[in-house]
């Protein structure tokens, strides 16, 4: 831990009879000082700050020959020199000490001087530590980023593998991969929100939602994995069963996973999780309950809600992913103005619940089926320089009865792509050589067919500015990654569907 210690200057101090002048001449010489320690029997007893003393030396040259006791701040801040510097940084945020004691002295647990630190200094380093520890933590981000899009070509692989025919024990190999990757994928994502949500950082995208299918959704994640485990799930959805609420949906689900697994975690039993919607002035008021009847000390249960991080989570690593849901799942309420709420139930076990009122919603009618992928097969080039992805969207092509070839950066995408052979390339947009980005507008260079196959871009960077972009580029899309399978589906159809009508007007004329 960084204290004061390694950012004091451990210059000599000076005598209270020591003469202004030779103070004076101390600070001419000594131009890095801020200040001087004045200190009797190692004890300090004063500090003479180097703007202070030389503006009254200015204005009273008469000063000189006084002792520099007469000037000295006789109560200046006295720090102990082990004291954490960000501690200290907060103890000045909420200081009351005037303005002008620009610098400290540092003493030891006895009292005796030490050194002296000059605030400025003090602070510059702790801004220089917070914009390091700034730039780790998004370092972290990013690479938990691509570990959870690693995992998700992980998942993608086992889904299929599980459709397969395989040995018994190759199929359960198959699913313990799987149940690894997605208990990794589900705690990795939770402690990337847990951060953001300290720091002001997560945010709810709020949408139309179905409450009866939201409750569906969670029963038919939960009910199989409680039986698994030897306890019974019971859900049930009181409102109207058109009912539609302007929620962010994915967050209540994340809220709903921390409440269930938590109760799943105290022992076997049951747990009746409910939704209920009513209709109030300003929209609907949902409430949300999960009562369980697990054995064990409600009051060890209580404090792992009301203190899930504490030091019993971070000491067994499977306390420790329980606490980081439930440390989300109250950052999510609270961000819902719906701060979460758990008593003790009479009997045994918890009851954890919370209420919120949002705007109802409007679902439009559908009156088309969900877009399908053309019967035609179309031959697609995949360009990316990443393995896992390129697997994964050629899973994704084979699945939609699509053919593929696969190129690694925007060199060979523009060689391929001159063949004229491809009906649309899905192309990533960082890679080495040659990005997305140039190789689109090389190949919109290209005549005939060759340049005008549609382009589609693959990317974890799709906020509007970067979507102008590609689009300025001469793609016709983006598709986001991790790439989810009804959102390629959707974009092929779009850009494919109509290829069949616009050949045979070709022919016919």
């Amino acid at each position: 831990m960084d204290t004061l210690a390694r950012l004091i200057d451990r210059r000599a101090p000076i005598d209270p009879a020591t003469a202004c002048a030779e103070v004076r001449a101390l600070f001419d010489v000594l131009a890095e000082a801020a200040a001087i320690a004045v200190v009797v029997d190692g004890k300090p007893v004063g500090l003479v700050y180097r703007d202070v003393f030389l503006g009254q030396m200015a204005v009273a040259p008469h000063l000189a020959a006084r002792p520099v006791a007469e000037v000295m701040d006789v109560h200046p801040r006295t720090i102990d020199a082990d004291m954490p510097a960000a501690d200290f940084v907060e103890h000045i945020a909420h200081s009351a000490t005037p303005i002008f004691r620009s610098a400290y002295v540092a003493v030891d647990k006895a009292g005796d001087y030490v050194g002296v630190g000059g605030l400025n200094s003090l602070l510059t380093s702790h801004r220089r530590r917070q914009r390091e520890a700034d730039e780790a933590m998004a370092l972290v981000e990013r690479m938990a980023h691509d570990i959870g899009h690693h995992l998700e070509g992980v998942l993608s692989f086992t889904e299929r593998l599980e459709q397969s025919r395989l040995t018994p024990d190759a199929s359960a190999y198959v699913r313990a991969i799987g149940d690894t990757s997605r208990d990794m994928n589900l705690v990795l994502g939770r402690a990337m929100d847990l951060r953001r949500a300290a720091t002001g950082g997560l945010a709810l995208s709020p949408a139309p939602a179905l409450l009866r299918d939201l409750s569906d959704a969670v029963e038919a994640r939960w009910a199989p994995r409680a039986a698994e485990g030897g306890s019974t799930l019971l859900f049930s959805y009181d409102g109207d069963p058109d009912a539609a609420a302007l929620i962010d949906a994915d967050r209540v689900m994340q809220v709903f996973d921390a409440l269930i697994e938590s109760a799943l975690a105290s022992g076997r039993g049951v747990i009746e999780a409910s939704l209920k919607a009513r209709s109030v002035e300003g929209g609907l008021k949902l409430d949300v309950r999960v009562r369980d009847n697990a054995t064990g000390s409600a009051e060890v249960r209580l404090a792992r809600v009301f203190d899930p991080l504490g030091a019993a989570s971070m000491e067994d690593r499977n306390e420790l992913a329980l606490g980081v849901g439930m440390a989300l799942a109250q950052g999510l309420t609270r961000a819902m103005g719906a701060p979460l709420r758990a008593e003790a139930n009479l009997g045994a076990g918890l009851t954890l619940q919370f209420t919120l009122v949002a705007p109802e919603a409007i679902l439009a009618t559908e009156t088309d089926d969900e877009p399908m992928m053309d019967a035609r097969s179309a031959h697609i080039l995949i360009v990316d320089d990443n393995a896992t992805n390129r697997m994964v969207a050629e899973a994704l092509c084979e699945m939609f009865d699509c053919t593929s070839e696969q190129v690694t950066d925007g060199v060979e995408a523009v060689e391929a792509a001159r063949s004229g052979r491809f009906d649309l390339i899905l192309m990533d947009i960082k890679m080495p050589r040659m990005d997305g980005v140039t190789a689109t507008r090389a190949i919109r260079e290209l005549p005939g067919r060759a340049g005008s196959a549609p382009i589609v871009a693959l990317t974890a960077n799709a906020d509007p500015n970067d979507v102008a972009t590609y689009i300025a580029a001469g793609m016709q899309d983006v598709v986001e990654k991790p790439i989810k399978p009804e959102r390629l589906a959707i974009v092929l159809s779009a850009l494919l569907g109509g290829d069949d009508e616009d050949e045979g007007a070709e022919a016919a004329a």
